[in-house]
């Protein structure tokens, strides 16, 4: 039977379609694919990709069942660097330059204008007209770099000392961090949205004397808490506009980016000898927002991030210097900074972006204009699931108002492609047909997108598959292991698994008797997922009693970190993320209920954005926090006959007793047990986002805060005990 588009939208191949159409449809298929097949065999390779599919990727290095599994590649070592004694950041981007010099490395689009834009509800908009990209070579990357790096020490900044980043991702952010590299200085990494208090005490923990940041920064985040940092001296901000700062607290000095280097490039400033770092000097410290309490800065050394781009780059094939990388997301996490150091240390080029000027409807781009990817065209992207269900829920509300004929020939299309690929096989035609359209909102060329930062949904890993025409590769790896883990081939079209390890990693799995997963589990091993590797983090900053629960070193010397994460093996060597030790709560009962399980389940579903599960052992149900997707929730109102505003409906109890109907629905088609339904749930009218504390800068749930912002609603769910 053909694969059905999504059980949330309802849409399958035979529904609502005349028989005869559809026999019709399936004969010009079927001549269409018989005329084909030889010549589209031979291009897309069609056995050659099944059966890469297919093949082993890891195995177990004991033949035990809780490994260390290893990539069949790295079975007997694994890799802790691309070129032979290029061990450090600074080596690897000056090989770069040496084979790249004259290639574009890192591009910004010019701003030609901002316009206020008054929208229907009243407010103003701002608006860009943005211009073409423009270039800074491997050259001159590097020598900016160079004379930041100079400039810096010459402000008094010592080597192996911390300095700070605070900045948006932008081309200036990559040339200050390779400024550090070089130079060996630590660079403090911290998420542009974390709250007032974490911010201080990252800067306080690590003891700067100087940070980086952006204009914008100083004004909307810094400066208010300045007077709470009592050791920095030296503001650097990276825009070159100038600006004169008032009003800034006595003792700090403020230096554009410009002037750094400038006085960097002197001649008796660039002639002092750098102090090179060795591959276990700390490169960077990496501040997680973590979903609970005080930020942890994750000490990152060279060596570390080398290993963890080396597995990364084996796992995208093809990877070279014509490819095109678009950036967007916050460098200061390891998934954005990992994937851009891959990037050039291949030679391709980066592309800055921002979400709010990503694609053409973007909302800072100017009606008519084009957004980033159209003028880019990348090759290359990294997304946060939330990202692409963005996306796949707006493709699917378009379909939804589509014409009924039109709607007939993209589910066809849909069912056809899914049938093609889950055999290896192109489908020219349709792609050129029917999904050109979909693929050009991220540009056209885009030729593997890199998932990561939390698990993506089956329904939305196939339709990236087939309507934006291009492999997605799933990953799996925290900040504790540099971002790197494991990845999943690109020819691998199953879903929900998150690859085999990569070669720079191994991986064991732990019992975890509470949870009720073993080893031994049949049919396939299950457990705690412990990493090791070149790749693993030399602990956190400052904090000797976390590292000795989560770290360890075996007795080969080799470092492992217990992730929490609850995974299982497949045969073929690639892990499928299960549950997550930290979700799991016991109800009155005795029954064990995974929130994170009950929530990934729940979120294939069309009516909700976004949806936090919550349990309280001193009861025997599930309770949940869902925002409702707006569209989908005016429409179920309309057709209940109610009215309202968005606030008014979300608190209405007759829409909520019929989402909860819905969601009870899916829960029990997705088959969840009794316990783990949610019996009552709240609708939120206010989207979950980094800046309202909620979520993660990668829209992790931060369970302690929603607890907190929710609990006059968690009292009265639970009968106001």
């Amino acid at each position: 039977s053909s694969p059905v588009l999504t059980s949330s939208s309802k849409m399958k191949l035979k529904e609502d379609i005349n028989p005869l159409l559809l026999q019709v449809f399936r004969s010009v298929v079927w001549v269409y694919s018989v005329i084909t097949f030889i010549p589209r065999y031979l291009i897309s390779g069609g056995g050659s990709n099944l059966e890469r599919g297919r093949c082993i990727k890891a195995r177990s290095a004991t033949g035990h069942p809780a490994g260390p599994y290893r990539a069949i590649n790295s079975e007997d070592k694994l890799l802790a660097c691309m070129h032979p004694g290029v061990d450090t950041l600074d080596k690897m981007f000056e090989h770069a330059v040496t084979l790249f010099p004259k290639r574009d490395c890192l591009g910004t689009r010019e701003v030609l204008s901002e316009e206020d834009e008054l929208q229907p509800n009243g407010k103003i908009f701002k608006k860009l007209i943005l211009g073409n990209y423009v270039w800074l070579s491997y050259e001159e990357t590097l020598h900016a770099a160079k004379c930041f790096g100079s400039g810096l020490a010459a402000l008094g900044q010592k080597p192996q000392c911390n300095i700070a980043i605070f900045c948006e991702t932008r081309a200036e952010w990559i040339v200050a961090a390779q400024a550090c590299f070089m130079y060996n200085f630590p660079l403090v990494t911290l998420y542009a949205t974390l709250g007032p208090a974490a911010i201080a005490h990252g800067l306080n923990e690590t003891e700067v004397t100087h940070i980086i940041t952006s204009k914008d920064l100083l004004q909307g985040r810094l400066k208010d808490i300045l007077c709470d940092v009592p050791r920095l001296q030296y503001i650097i901000v990276v825009d070159s506009k100038r600006t004169s700062w008032t009003d800034m607290p006595r003792g700090i000095l403020i230096y554009d980016m410009a002037t750094v280097k400038e006085m960097g490039s002197k001649p008796n400033y660039i002639a002092v000898d750098r102090r090179q770092p060795e591959p276990s000097d700390i490169a960077v410290i990496m501040y997680t927002s973590g979903s609970t309490g005080i930020p942890k800065g994750v000490m990152i050394s060279h060596g570390n991030i080398i290993a963890g781009i080396t597995g990364m780059a084996e796992r995208i094939p093809n990877l070279n210097e014509t490819d095109t990388y678009i950036g967007y997301l916050p460098l200061a996490h390891v998934l954005e900074l990992s994937a851009e150091l891959v990037c050039i240390s291949h030679g391709c080029r980066i592309g800055y972006s921002s979400p709010h000027t990503l694609a053409d409807q973007s909302t800072k781009i100017k009606k008519g204009s084009k957004g980033d990817t159209s003028v880019l065209k990348p090759t290359l992207m990294a997304a946060v699931p939330e990202i692409m269900d963005r996306i796949y829920k707006n493709v699917m509300t378009k379909v939804e108002e589509m014409s009924k004929f039109q709607k007939t020939l993209f589910v066809l299309a849909y069912n056809y492609k899914m049938e093609q690929i889950s055999k290896g096989y192109s489908t020219p035609l349709c792609d050129s047909l029917v999904f050109k359209r979909v693929r050009s909102l991220l540009g056209g060329n885009t030729r593997l997108l890199l998932s990561g930062g939390a698990p993506l949904s089956p329904a939305t890993q196939r339709f990236m598959n087939v309507c934006l025409c291009c492999p997605v590769g799933q990953g799996y790896g925290l900040t504790e292991t540099c971002g790197a883990g494991t990845i999943s081939e690109i020819w691998d079209y199953s879903t929900g698994r998150v690859g085999a390890p990569l070669v720079c990693s191994e991986i064991k799995l732990k019992d975890w008797e509470e949870g009720g997963y073993y080893c031994i589990d049949k049919p396939n091993p299950r457990g705690e997922i412990v990493i090791g590797g070149p790749n693993v983090t030399m602990g956190y900053y400052k904090n000797k009693d976390k590292i000795c629960n989560d770290f360890f070193v075996d007795e080969r010397g080799q470092r492992w970190f217990c992730t929490g994460d609850i995974g299982e093996f497949h045969p073929d060597g690639c892990l499928k993320i299960i549950d997550r030790k930290k979700d799991l709560v016991k109800l009155q009962a005795g029954e064990y209920v995974s929130l994170g399980k009950v929530e990934a389940v729940l979120k294939n579903c069309s009516l909700i954005d976004n949806i936090c599960a919550y349990a309280n052992s001193d009861h025997s149900y599930v309770i949940s926090f869902v925002v409702p997707n707006q569209k989908q929730l005016m429409t179920l109102a309309k057709q209940m006959e109610l009215k309202g505003t968005w606030e008014e409906l979300c608190n209405n109890s007759q829409v909520e007793k019929e989402v909860l109907r819905i969601i009870t629905e899916a829960a029990i088609a997705a088959k969840l047990e009794r316990f783990e339904i949610p019996k009552k749930i709240r609708l939120s009218a206010e989207p979950w986002t980094p800046e309202t504390g909620l979520v993660t800068d990668a829209f992790k749930l931060k369970r302690k805060e929603l607890k907190s912002h929710y609990q006059e609603d968690i009292e009265r769910m639970y009968g106001g005990k």
